[in-house]
């Protein structure tokens, strides 16, 4: 390396403490990360494009540095959807810092993908604690049963109030309404669960009926509506 002729002239003053980098929290290990294959663990990281129409929830599960397990779930742009699909088959099998300097098409993606690595690299991820961390699969398990990215999406207006359109229990197709007008319950229909039984031979009406889930005094109300049509 080059040195300037003012530090090459300067005496050697000796270096105290080395301790090297503070220890982290990693599946139920304490580790000081020198380099990226120190470093495992399963952790979420969350970005957003730069107008912010859009975000994304990226899941890693990381092993000795490697990403050996990814789960990319966007939300609110129908092109960041393809971008998640270049992301998924790119993510696995790099290491984190091949991730983090990878293009991943779509800025919330790129964002959430610093997020997480920062999450690694200071010992802040979900499976910290965790003995030998979580096992490959473990962020499929995020999804639930209907393998479905769980969403919640609701619309409102002072004029005519809040409509319910999905929960995590799925899309709603009945609000719940007292005599006051106000909302105590509502109806649903798993749909990652209704397809999969009408993938597997059950017929779509009796699927849609099998799948029809209630919450809250759904049973009490004086009303009906139709969050969709009314």
């Amino acid at each position: 390396m080059n040195i300037s002729h003012e530090v090459e002239k300067m005496c050697v003053v000796a270096k105290g403490p080395h301790h090297g980098p503070a220890p982290i929290p990693e599946e139920g290990k304490w580790v000081q990360a020198y380099q990226i294959s120190d470093i495992s663990g399963l952790s979420h990281g969350v970005g957003w494009c730069a107008p912010q129409q859009g975000a994304c929830k990226l899941t890693l599960n990381v092993k000795n540095g490697i990403v050996e397990e990814a789960l990319v779930e966007t939300l609110g742009c129908s092109g960041m959807t393809h971008s998640a699909a270049m992301a998924a088959e790119i993510l696995p099998g790099k290491t984190l810092l091949e991730c983090l300097n990878t293009d991943l098409v779509c800025d919330a993606i790129n964002v959430a993908m610093r997020e997480i690595f920062k999450q690694f690299a200071y010992g802040r991820t979900q499976s910290a604690f965790s003995e030998d961390g979580l096992p490959i699969g473990a962020g499929m398990e995020d999804l639930g049963k209907g393998l479905r990215t769980q969403i919640g999406t609701m619309y409102s207006t002072k004029l005519k109030g809040v409509r319910y359109m999905e929960m995590a229990e799925g899309y709603v197709t009945k609000m719940a309404l007292d005599e006051n007008g106000e909302v105590i319950g509502y109806q649903f229909v798993r749909l990652g669960k209704m397809l999969e039984d009408i993938r597997h031979g059950v017929k779509p009406g009796e699927a849609y009926e099998k799948n029809i889930g209630t919450y809250g005094r759904f049973a009490d109300a004086a009303s009906y509506i139709d969050p969709r049509e009314e």
